[in-house]
Formats: structure tokens, sequence, C-alpha cells
């Protein structure tokens, strides 16, 4: 071997060493100039014996990228590298780009490392918010492309946010992301796309020749069908040789062939759901959500749903609660395959919980409930963990018969004390509760937890998909743990992101606490989103399932959605389904001095903007006398350029009617407040105006209009996240509810009922509150007419 040949073996086993791969260094030694930098930086660090693969890459780039004009600072930069200060390739170009602006010259140590991060720490937590929240800025375009987008893209709006983030993890992160939001590549997503050339898109030719658009892109899959995400009934199988339930990771269903082949019989291999809400409470729209996910699911694959009420605490639960529960869910447009109480199910489970105790896996607990809280805190076993199992099946038996105490006894589950999940600190199964049950009555004084109750039912109902909020994730170990220690089938668990809207409270004790309080009139009050506040309010289900529909199904937690979007959907569904009419809400007479004093003649007026005037079923008939009335802030006594109302001198055209001119102004005795208007009408419409607005006029001579009374509901919040404030009843928005007594409305609305709902033209939605009676009508405020909700890509 020539000295050359020798010299070029060492150099590369000496990259080899640092962990450069095989290639890298190969291609290294044909680099006199690389190859003497790198094997003199190598010595210089002290890594001549080797080092990790990601300090050998570092250093590498080092040898190959570092400025010359910064040689003098090469020595103090890779001790940075040695120790781990500078650990990433986004802090090394930082340090590059440092120190060639400062060539040769001394440079400050805390300027230095403030550049480059040094000392700055990224949490996983950080980088999984962070990604969550590029994730939902970009998720209109990662549903459509899916795993065809450009990955880099996401990394780098990543890291413009936390340049100091372990690229590893990012990646790993937005891999499992994508995963979250996507599911399972498809055949699809493994085609290779053809290369388009560049040009412009040719704008789609709609009948208006004077407007075009230009075509919108394909929806994608999971846009046409959120519930793509979700697996098949039949890969509900074992995925792993071992079942462990000791850390903390998120688990997967591991069920054998036997049980899985068990459960497809009896479901024939359909999609089986449940919306399991406990009946303490009224539903809010966080439960249209879970609506939609576990009924939706079920509907688009052809399954059924249960409607399971999770009635396992007898001390908060009422049979109102239920009525209004079942009401809820027909009106929100889904039909159970069937109401099941877990209730239902007392005996199974107490007999599974006598089995558990007989395998081992539970145990009846004396500690009381500060106790059991302080030993979890310090990861200590209950003094009767270990009893004998025979102790324990006769204690539970007599908490069953009622010979012992409330609060003397409890059934725990012996799972994992050392568990870095606290979900798996042996939770209770049983409690005494000596308190009649509001569906299965007194026969029993011993009530089974959520924790050993849920996972249980899903099993015996052979729910396909459990599907809950991603609080719940942490439980999904000890979900998996009590099926598997019973032997039992094991439901595919899945959960999303909870719904939080901007301005208002959705936890139960919250809402319970205003209601109970009379911060607000009771559950149905239209400014709470309850779901009978929002029916009152005069919200369609349908515009609510819109909603949740758009904001999607996926895992990505902690995002705020902006009250705007709601109603964006709700003005969407009654712009198309609420006729207009005219509404007066506070007054103003308009004597028209050129109109015959004892005259009355019927106008035609429009229920909706495209009406045909051959249409009569889209007409309604308005009555035009000497007197009608207009909106106080439809009048100024002086003009400007910028409004083109009524005022003094002016012209405006009342809607449907005539042009008619301000010619007097009545004023109260302080000489300021405008009393009545007098005015000329155009009966030949010679002026047309710029201005419009609406009136209502006296159905006959000196006779009032219909008066009705309208309720404005704003905000119940002034802050977004009102939840988060330590004073929080302090944010309630005292204007959250206006009353107008005095409205003036045409004389068809008369006829209006509970249920009916109308565009009052220029003011907004209004709906016909229950408060209304025969003799005066109430209309609440649905929404204003004004959108500030911008779709994505608009």
């Amino acid at each position: 071997m020539s000295v050359k040949d020798e010299n070029s073996a060492n150099s590369e086993d000496l990259f080899l060493k640092i962990g450069l791969d095989v290639k890298t260094a190969s291609q290294t030694i044909s680099n006199l100039k690389l190859t003497s930098n790198l094997t003199t930086i190598i010595h210089e660090a002290g890594v001549s014996n080797g080092c990790d693969r990601t300090t050998g890459n570092l250093l590498y780039s080092v040898a190959s990228r570092f400025p010359e004009a910064a040689l003098v600072h090469r020595s103090a930069f890779i001790k940075y590298i040695i120790s781990s200060k500078i650990k990433f390739p986004a802090q090394v170009d930082a340090a590059f780009d440092f120190l060639e602006n400062i060539g040769s010259k001394d440079f400050n140590l805390n300027e230095f490392e403030e550049a480059c991060g040094v000392g700055v720490e990224v949490s996983v937590e950080d980088i999984e918010k962070t990604v969550s929240e590029i994730f939902e800025e970009n998720k209109i375009t990662i549903l459509e492309k899916r795993y065809r987008i450009n990955e880099g893209k996401l990394l780098g709006d990543v890291r413009k946010k936390l340049p100091w983030a372990d690229t590893r993890i990012v990646k790993k992160v937005i891999g499992e992301k994508m995963y979250e939001l996507l599911g399972e590549k498809t055949a699809a997503d493994n085609e290779k796309q053809p290369k388009e050339k560049e040009k412009k898109k040719k704008p789609v030719k709609v009948e208006n020749k004077k407007t075009t658009m230009e075509a919108a892109p394909e929806p994608s899959e999971e846009e046409i069908n959120p519930y793509s995400i979700f697996p098949k009934p039949e890969q509900n199988i074992r995925v792993h040789t071992e079942v462990s339930f000791s850390d903390s990771s998120v688990l997967r269903c591991s069920n054998t062939k036997e049980l899985l082949d068990k459960h497809l019989k009896v479901t024939g291999g359909n999609v089986y759901t449940r919306f399991p809400p406990e009946p303490n409470g009224y539903l809010h729209i966080g439960h249209a959500k879970a609506m939609f996910v576990d009924f939706g699911l079920a509907k688009e694959r052809g399954g059924c749903c249960y409607l399971r009420f999770d009635d396992t605490n007898p001390e908060a639960e009422k049979r109102e609660y239920i009525t209004h529960i079942e009401d809820i869910v027909n009106w929100m447009g889904w039909e159970p395959f069937k109401i099941t109480y877990t209730s239902d199910y007392f005996q199974e489970l107490y007999d599974l919980a006598v089995e558990l105790i007989r395998r081992g896996h539970a145990y009846v607990d004396h500690q009381t409930g500060e106790e059991i809280k302080e030993y979890r805190e310090k990861k200590i076993n209950s003094p009767w963990r270990d009893r004998p199992i025979e102790e324990s099946l006769k204690l539970f038996d007599e908490m069953k018969r009622g010979n012992i105490k409330e609060g003397k006894a409890t059934l725990r589950m012996k799972q994992d004390m050392q568990s870095d999940n606290c979900n798996m600190y042996d939770l209770i199964a049983y409690r005494i509760k000596f308190t009649p049950h509001p569906h299965a009555g007194d026969k029993w004084c011993i009530y089974p937890s959520y924790d050993y109750a849920h996972c249980i039912v899903d099993s015996l109902e052979n729910i396909t998909h459990s599907l809950c909020t991603l609080e719940f994730e942490t439980r999904r170990a000890s979900y998996y743990w009590l099926l598997h220690s019973l032997g039992l089938y094991m439901p595919h668990v899945w959960e999303y992101s909870r719904l939080n809207i901007t301005n208002t409270v959705m936890s139960k004790r919250k809402l319970n606490h205003i209601v109970a309080n009379n911060h607000v009139d009771g559950w149905d009050d239209p400014r709470l989103l309850t779901l009978a506040g929002l029916r009152r309010r005069g919200v369609t289900p349908t515009a609510i399932n819109a909603f949740i529909r758009g904001i999607g199904i996926t895992r990505s937690d902690g995002s705020m959605i902006n009250m705007s979007r709601l109603e964006h959907h709700i003005r969407e569904e009654l712009n198309k389904t609420g006729p207009r009419t005219m509404v007066v809400l506070d007054p103003l007479k308009v004597v028209i001095t050129n109109f015959e004093t004892d005259k009355v003649i019927e106008l035609d007026a429009k229920k909706w903007p495209d009406a045909s005037s051959d249409d009569h079923s889209s007409l309604y008939k308005v009555p035009f006398s000497r007197v009608v009335y207009i909106e106080q802030d439809d009048f100024r006594m002086k003009y400007s350029s910028d409004y083109h109302r009524l005022a003094l001198g002016k012209t405006v055209m009342l809607r449907y009617a005539f042009p008619i001119k301000c010619t007097h102004v009545v004023l109260a005795d302080d000489n300021e407040t405008v009393v009545e208007i007098h005015a000329e009408y155009d009966l030949e419409k010679k002026i047309k105006p710029k201005g419009v607005v609406h009136w209502v006029a006296e159905p006959a001579p000196g006779k009032e209009p219909l008066k009705v009374e309208i309720r404005l509901f704003d905000k119940l919040f002034n802050s977004e996240n009102p939840a988060e404030l330590e004073n929080w009843l302090d944010d309630i928005n005292t204007n959250s509810r206006v009353v107008v007594s005095n409205a003036f409305a045409v004389p068809t609305l008369k006829e209006a009922v509970l249920g009916d709902r109308f565009q009052f033209e220029r003011k907004g939605y209004f709906a016909v509150d229950k408060d209304s009676t025969p003799e005066k009508l109430v209309f609440n405020r649905t929404v204003t007419l004004k959108d500030g909700y911008v779709k994505a890509g608009k």
C-alpha cells in the first residue's frame, strides 16, 4: 500500500469514527482541503477516538462551511459543539451567520449565545403545540394534498416559530400529526403526481359574462368524508405480541382473533358507536360535536349508534335532563339505534367486579378520599392493597348489601401505582351511595365509577369505535387494562379535540353556576351555547352541524374557535331559509303631507331578494299610508356626503314604496330631540336617491302598527376565554341582553308562530320566542347581518 493510500485509509477510518457514513467519508477524502480541515478539527476537538454521530456531523459542517474570515474563532466554536451547548444544525447556521458578520473581530459571548440559542431548551410539549398550530393554519391545504404536501414547508414554518427545536423531534411530531389527521396512506397518496407546466389557469366561464371565477380546488377526501380516518371494525385486532400498561404511551386495542371473530359475528362487521352523555345537565355545543362524531360515523358507514345515558352518579342526575337529552338528540337530526343506560348493566358490572377480585385485580379499600389522594401523590400502595381475595369478596358483598356505611369502603382496581400515568393509580371501581337512582330505583346502594363502567359497557354493547375528547386520552391505558384483565373485547379508542369557542364557558360546573345564580334566565337562555339556548335563539341544527363539519374532528387541541365562525354558518343557513320582512326597532314618525289623510294602499314586498313580481308566493303585502315610521338613526338634521339616508331637505327611498323628501322637522321642547318628520312623497318616482330605508306604516288612519318586543343578544362574556380568568363571573357582559319593547312590525308578522325565523331587513335574523302571547309577539335576534368571519381562501 502506498503512503498516499495509507493516509487515505487512516483519514477514512477517522471520519467513520466520528459517525460519518461510508459514502460521505469516501467523498471527503477525495477533497484534500476538506480532509485537512476536518482532520485538524477532529484533533482540535479531542475526538480522534470517536464521538456520537450528531456531534460528528456538526464538526463536519464546521470543516466544510466555516467562514475563513472568522477562523480565529473556530476553536471557541468547536468547544460549544463538544460541550453540547450547540447541538442542532439550526444553531450551527446561526453561528456561521454571526461569525461571518464580525469576521476576525472579538465578539461578545452573551451576544453569540443569544444569537445561537445556547441554553434554550424547547420541550416536546412546545413542539407539539406549535405543530398543532401550524397544522390548524394549513389544515385546508393538508386535507387537500394529504401526504403529497411539501412537509419541508411545514418544517420551515415550525422552525420560524421555534428556531432551536430539535429537527428530528419536529419531523417525528409532524409525521404523527399527519397520521392523526389523515390516517393510513391510501393508494392515491402513493401515486406519483405528474409535473404540471406552470401556466395561468383560465377562468371558468359563467352565465354572467361580466364576472368570472377561478375553478375551486377539488375537495379532499376528508372534506368530503371526515370519517375516513377511522379504521374498519375488522382491523380491531392485536397489533403487539405483548400488552403493557405500565408506561404512559398511547395504547391501541389488542384483541385476539377469537375475541374479534366473536364480536364480528354479533355485529355482522358493522360499525357500532355510542353517544354517552351523563344526565346531569343540559347539552351544549360541545356535545353537538360529539353527536356529529358518534352518530355521524355510524350513519356514514351504515352502522348503529346507541344513545347511552352514563348514569353512574345518582346524586347529580335527574329525569329532567334525560328528557332534555332525548329531545335535543332528535332535534339535532340524529336517530339512536337504541336508547340504553349504564344502569341497565348494573348486574353485569357487579358480576364482573366480583370476577376482577377473583382474578386478583381488585380489592376493597378503607382509605378516605384525602388519604387516597395523598397516597397517589406519593405513589404509595394502600395498606389494604394486598388483602386476601376471599376477604375482599366478602367485604364487597357486604358493601352491596348495605352493611357498610357510606365513605367507609370502596372497591379499587389493582393497577400500577408506579406508572407514569396517574390514571393507573388504582382507580376506584365502586363506591357506596345510599341514594335512589333516577332510572334503577332503590335496588342498589353501590354504584360503579365512570372509569370502571364506561369501557365494560362499551364492550358489552360491542362498540367498534369508542370516541371521546382528548382529556380522556390518559385514561386509555386504564380502559384497555380493565378489558384485558377481564378478557373482554376491546373497541378502537380514539380521542379528538374539544370544541372551545370564544366569549363563553362550556364547563358544566360553570354553566350550572350561572344558571343556578340567575346570571342568565335558565338553561335555554339564548346567550348560552347550550343547544337549548341556541334553539331558542333561532339557530338551526343544520347550521350547527355545518359548523362542526367545517372545524373537523382532528386531534389538534388547544385552539379557540372564534364565535364569528359559528355565526357565519348560521347566516349562511338563515339567508336561504329566512324570509325577509320589515320591522322598525326604534320608530320615528314620518307624516307624508302630500298623501291623502284617509287613504291606505297595499304594496308588494319581497320575501326573497331575487323574487319575481309574478311569483305571488314570494311576495307579501304591506300597507302604505299617510303616517309611516322609520328608524331613528335613519334620519339626521344635517346632511353629509357620506350619509345616504334621510336628512332635512334631502330625499331617501322607502323600500318597495316611493322616494320621500324631508320638508320639516318637529322638535321637542329642548329644541334638540326630533319628535316628528314631515315629508313629501314622489308618486311617479322621478327621483332616484342613493339611500334606501325600511319602514312600517299605519295599517289604517290613526291606527298604530303591530307592536312587537325585540330581544337583542350579544356575547355573554367580554373576554375571548373567560374560563381562564380567576374572577370569571366579573367578565359577564352586562349589555349581553337588550330588550326593545315598542318596535313596530308589518301586519303579516301577526301570523308568526314559535319556530318561525325571519330576516328583518337591514337589522338581522330573528326568531319567535316562546314568551310570545296572543297579545304580544316576542322575537329573539339570532345573529346580525354583518359577517365577521372570512373563509380560508377568500
